[in-house]
């Protein structure tokens, strides 16, 4: 992880904010210190808050609710109090413009949080009678001193007990798009689905997930780039190919489906330049995008229907091939229309899509249409 602890001073402990208040309702406000409620109560000293206010917010991963506030008092003494106890989850203590990440388990009762306002949101504080913010305090203190490495903070997060706890330090230190952060944030998604988490967590971080990966794929799709591979069967599914096994040619990988009608109008100009330089080392690999996504077939009732629904396309893809004089071998699906996974890879969301691929494997152009384009671009990589 690149620059992590530089990232971490600067950048993490303000995303620690999340949002800029939520709806801003409290649902639970403190009394003085002397009070004594059941349920959950966080008091302490904060050195250099006189008299300001302080907040416990509720957090998920794009919004927050205040559920206690209090004021402190001249000498930098609080209490927060929450009347039916805190709930597992996300939370964080807000004085002014400092943060303090924190996480509950939803068994706490007496709480202490004594620190300094200036570094509260370096977590150079202390905190009693809350195991799981407890050790967010101390990996998140052993981070600031730059005394852990990345990849056994990575394997930390992985591992501690509280699925809340990892999601803030994947959240908050993890966020580049590299393929070791996306399957640090899988493993946390994973392990949050299996702690049946707050449903609105989980949504919002499989968003955040999809978001990595769309990230990810665009950063791999450019030209200079190396084509990421596909390997699909054909269309009798009796036999697969592979984009990499035509590594030494040019190839236009090239997106389509037969019931696209733009696809159906430009296929002869893709038939017309594969039939003119076949014979110089030009290929073309289609990845059809017949077949049924998920949406379409949430319409039907049966797995049976479902299942002639895919022979339908199957067919009707294998005649559009004929029809349109598509000789050339490589012709591929997994039949899943808009879920096709190459089209996921490659950012497809609308065909027909090309991708120029030269002799060395790597994107040479991006969207050629018509005959002139793809020519004109195909006697550079010849």
């Amino acid at each position: 992880m690149k620059n992590i602890f530089y990232f971490l001073t600067i950048a993490v402990f303000a995303s620690l904010q999340i949002s800029c208040g939520g709806d801003g309702s409290a649902t639970a406000t403190s009394t003085s210190a002397t009070s004594n409620v059941q349920g959950t109560s966080i008091n302490g000293t904060i050195e250099g808050a006189a008299n300001l206010q302080i907040f416990l917010d509720k957090q998920t991963m794009s919004a927050s609710r205040v559920i206690a506030n209090s004021e402190v008092d001249a000498n930098g003494n609080y209490t927060l109090n929450v009347p039916d106890g805190v709930k597992a989850g996300q939370y964080r203590l807000r004085i002014g413009a400092k943060r303090l990440g924190l996480v509950f388990d939803g068994n706490e009762g007496a709480m202490t949080i004594n620190g300094k306002l200036a570094d509260m949101d370096k977590y150079n504080i202390s905190i009693t009678g809350s195991k799981a913010s407890e050790e967010l305090t101390g990996i998140m203190q052993s981070v600031a001193s730059g005394k852990v490495k990345a990849a056994a903070l990575a394997q930390q997060v992985k591992s501690v007990a509280n699925p809340y706890t990892a999601l803030l330090l994947a959240n908050n230190l993890f966020r580049g798009a590299s393929t070791e952060n996306l399957n640090l944030h899988k493993a946390v998604f994973a392990k949050l689905q299996n702690a049946n988490v707050d449903k609105n967590i989980i949504t919002e971080y499989s968003s955040y997930i999809g978001q990595l990966e769309k990230t990810m794929s665009l950063q791999r799709i450019a030209v200079g780039k190396v084509a990421p591979d596909i390997a699909l069967p054909s269309t009798n599914r009796d036999k697969t190919y592979a984009l990499s096994d035509l590594k030494g040619k040019v190839v236009l990988l090239d997106f389509w489906a037969s019931w696209c009608g733009p696809c159906r109008r430009e296929n002869p100009s893709v038939v017309k330049v594969y039939n003119k330089y076949k014979s110089q080392g030009f290929e073309v690999f289609s990845v059809s995008l017949d077949g049924l996504d998920s949406r379409t077939k949430a319409r039907y009732g049966s797995e049976e229907q479902i299942n002639q629904q895919l022979a339908s396309s199957t067919t009707r893809w294998k005649q559009a091939i004929a029809q349109d004089k598509l000789t050339w071998d490589a012709h591929v699906s997994d039949l899943k229309k808009w879920d096709s996974a190459p089209a996921q890879t490659y950012g497809v969301s609308g065909i027909p899509r090309t991708f120029m691929i030269d002799r060395d494997g790597k994107i040479a152009a991006v969207g050629l249409r018509g005959a002139a384009a793809i020519e004109a671009e195909l006697k550079k990589l010849l």
